[in-house]
């Protein structure tokens, strides 16, 4: 037979239960509709992930809206993300964009670029097929060297470019460009002729294209170069 507090509490359960209060449940485990929500993922992160192409649109996004660099940003027509292939195995890594670049918006079009261009083609393969970006995604004023802190607000654009195309292998043309890449304070020359890892990925370093224009015997010396990186690459000339 039921005592009197036992009756109490069945009374004062029967009371709320008519009010439309919910009983809580005596254990000390939550019930599954008290558990909090699992976090969401927005649209365009859960888009991006595994799609090197989508990555890299988002990522253009953010650089095109970037302004970190407020003597770059002020002067810029266009920012310079980058071109090609979102899964190249060969991705080619210059130093900044120049006049032609910032008209347009994308890299390496000017007279440098036409002749980056000829040595792709000497070397069996297509521009399309490879992807081309920058340390900088903005111009330099009169086409200088990057500056330290220009490149380091650079950095997490071109890395997350790096990561989101998994290149088997990268080439750094010129002095800034194998610098920001491999945090180094060698020069190109002694760079030359040397294997470096950046991640996954195998790196060579060259002359920028601009310098050939200024000397075109280096020409030979990047031939050679582009050799090293073909026969590693498994390409037949």
């Amino acid at each position: 037979m039921d005592g009197q507090p036992a009756r109490a509490l069945r009374q004062r359960l029967q009371s709320l239960a008519a009010a439309g209060v919910k009983q809580v449940p005596v254990s000390g485990r939550r019930a599954a509709s008290a558990r909090p929500p699992k976090p969401t993922v927005s649209a365009t992160t859960a888009a991006a992930v595994g799609d090197p192409a989508r990555q890299l649109a988002v990522l253009r996004d953010e650089v095109a809206a970037c302004s970190r660099c407020g003597e770059l940003a002020a002067g810029r027509t266009h920012t310079v993300f980058g071109t090609g292939r979102a899964d190249a195995r060969l991705c080619f890594f210059g130093e900044a964009p120049g006049a032609d670049e910032d008209a347009c918006g994308e890299p390496f079009v000017g007279r440098a670029g036409q002749l980056l261009t000829k040595i792709i083609e000497a070397c069996t393969l297509k521009r399309e097929d490879v992807y081309i970006l920058n340390v900088l995604k903005c111009r330099p004023p009169g086409n200088r060297s990057p500056l330290p802190d220009e490149v380091a607000n650079c950095r997490g654009f071109f890395e997350r470019q790096l990561q989101a195309i998994a290149p088997q292998f990268i080439c750094c043309l010129g002095t800034s460009a194998a610098q920001a890449l491999l945090q180094t304070t060698e020069p190109i020359g002694k760079l030359r002729g040397r294997w470096f890892t950046y991640g996954t990925a195998r790196v060579v370093c060259t002359y920028h294209p601009s310098y050939l224009l200024r000397n075109p015997s280096a020409k030979r010396d990047v031939w050679d170069d582009m050799k090293l990186l073909l026969a590693e690459m498994g390409v037949n000339l």
